[in-house]
């Protein structure tokens, strides 16, 4: 395995400003005490970076630290993240080949998967709603594509992958959630270049990866400790539960997404098999995307797949 850990610089140093950032711009749409309960359970979120110039691919180097503390009798940090310049087998979902050079921000966030299912289920949508929030800071209006690619113009600028692990040792579970970001990277390998830009291609701007990499951190932070508190209201009875549910995460993903609406072709692996097409009615509470299958008139509800637009 390619493992190299020196000069790629880590966020570690601007991160608590990014987070400082953060909170006071959700201090504007909620009240501060809870913005700073959202933060609390989020803080976990880079807690831990490991940073390397280069690497075959994050989620191997994430198991291996996992399976090298438990073999230690130590219990794996949740919250830490493996950042690398480079991936030289980054792969996407269906083992597709992930282009993954210099100039990009390749992370892998661990999570001990502490939440129950329900909730447990929103966190690829938690991913692409940060990393689509972080390019639309930086000026570049980014739009999310179920499950949560963020795209501009058609093109993919930042793909999630999300992956399980359940130790041998103690029977815990992982969550993996793989980000790759198109940041200053300007060069695409053929079969790429009418699918994938790049900030830097579309802005005609160099950015400091360090500050868009802190920035995708407190966006993490914030969502993932949303999530906690809206289980935590859940669990309570606490009135208003779903209403606020409704309000801070399901509304910003709508406002974020543009496939509501649109007609699209959907498949479980759709560069092998497109099975319906169907039209895109909404995302339902647990994630699933809620659309009509155009073939028979039926609604249905997916929770794995894709779907690519129609024109």
């Amino acid at each position: 395995m390619i493992l190299s850990k020196s000069q790629f610089p880590s966020p570690s140093d601007v991160r608590d400003s990014a987070a400082r950032e953060e909170i006071f711009r959700r201090n504007g749409l909620l009240p501060e005490e809870e913005v700073r309960a959202v933060f609390r359970y989020g803080a976990i979120v880079g807690s831990i970076i490991h940073s390397f110039d280069t690497l075959e691919r994050g989620m191997d180097t994430a198991r291996m630290q996992i399976r090298e503390h438990e073999k230690a009798g130590q219990s794996f940090p949740s919250g830490t993240v493996i950042l690398a310049g480079s991936l030289s087998a980054g792969k996407g979902r269906f083992q597709r080949y992930w282009h993954a050079p210099q100039g990009g921000i390749w992370m892998t966030l661990v999570l001990v998967n502490t939440l129950l299912p329900e909730k447990s289920r929103l966190l690829p949508l938690v991913a692409g709603m940060a990393c689509c929030e972080t390019v639309n800071h930086f000026g570049v209006s980014g739009r999310i594509k179920w499950v949560n690619d963020v795209h501009v113009h058609g093109k993919k600028v930042a793909g999630i992958l999300t992956e399980s692990m359940v130790s041998p040792e103690t029977g815990e579970e992982y969550l993996l959630i793989g980000m790759g970001l198109n940041v200053n990277n300007s060069e695409f390998p053929p079969e790429l270049q009418a699918l994938a830009s790049s900030m830097y291609r579309i802005s005609g701007k160099q950015y400091d990866t360090k500050e868009v990499a802190a920035l995708l951190l407190a966006k993490l932070s914030w969502y993932v400790g949303l999530l906690h508190l809206l289980e935590e209201m859940e669990l309570g009875e606490k009135p208003g539960a779903d209403e606020y549910f409704e309000r801070h995460f399901l509304s910003n993903w709508l406002k974020m997404s543009d496939s509501v609406g649109r007609k699209v072709h959907f498949g479980y692996d759709i560069q092998k098999n497109k099975q319906y097409e169907a039209l895109v009615l909404g995302l339902e509470a647990d994630g699933g995307l809620r659309m009509r299958n155009l073939e028979d008139n039926v609604e249905v509800t997916e929770y794995g797949g894709e779907i690519v637009y129609q024109e």
